[in-house]
């Protein structure tokens, strides 16, 4: 079990690098100007790790508990695979969507 959850918190951390890129691709891909393509490209991935670092992470300033963490971190992964999906790439958010709530389903069944 315990290299079950070992690879699950990996897994879950490149899910978490996957999300802070495709948040970056999101934004660098909006429509407008440079300045705000910037903005965005630099200000979602930015409020997505403050959010993983506040809310999410296991050593979060406030702890949301497991059910928190699990939950919070499948809505990041999920609001990532919507960005992707907003830009055309079906196949890789559904992908990613499918591995998002597995991963959260283990960390919640494998809690020690």
């Amino acid at each position: 079990m315990q290299l079950l959850r070992t690879a699950n918190l990996a897994v879950r951390f490149l899910l978490e690098l996957s999300s802070l890129a495709a948040f970056g691709y999101w934004g660098w891909t909006v429509r407008g100007g440079l300045a705000l393509r910037l903005v965005a490209a630099v200000g979602m991935p930015v409020l997505a790790a403050t959010l993983w670092g506040l809310f999410i992470s296991p050593r979060a300033r406030f702890s949301t508990g497991l059910v928190g963490q699990a939950a919070l971190g499948l809505v990041v992964f999920l609001g990532a695979a919507g960005a992707l999906y907003a830009r055309g790439h079906v196949r890789l958010a559904s992908g990613a969507s499918a591995i998002a709530v597995l991963s959260s389903l283990l960390l919640y069944l494998l809690a020690e």
